[in-house]
């Protein structure tokens, strides 16, 4: 029968290893929090906007598209209000693509339109 394996000894090193590359992130943060300033009544807005604007646009444009098929294709409200909620669905998908975007650019991570 074969000696049953002891197990490794504790290495320090590791979990310190982590923990200061875990410090060194958040000092790296705050740094990078410190040189961008805190983001002004102008930068809400303009994400507003654009948070608005990406969600408006493709539910009025499947809306349109909508009322043009009824009159073409006449078949009471049905292509109207399906392609109003299909825009609205490909708006509100844009909208969080956006807002996900910013908050990788707010945590400092890097992302897939980020040059950091």
């Amino acid at each position: 029968m074969m000696p049953k394996p002891k197990n490794p000894p504790h290495r320090p090193d590791q979990s310190h290893a982590t923990l200061s590359q875990q410090v060194g992130a958040q000092a790296d943060r705050k740094l990078r929090a410190r040189q961008a300033g805190t983001p002004g009544v102008w930068f809400g807005l303009g994400m507003m906007g654009l948070i608005g604007w990406s969600v408006a646009v493709p539910t009025l444009a499947g809306a349109a598209l909508g009322l043009w098929l009824d009159q073409r294709y006449p078949s009471g409200r049905n292509w109207t209000l399906a392609l109003l909620l299909g825009g609205m669905t490909v708006g509100c998908l844009n909208a969080w693509h956006w807002v996900a975007r910013e908050d990788k650019a707010m945590q400092g991570k890097p992302g897939d339109g980020d040059a950091t």
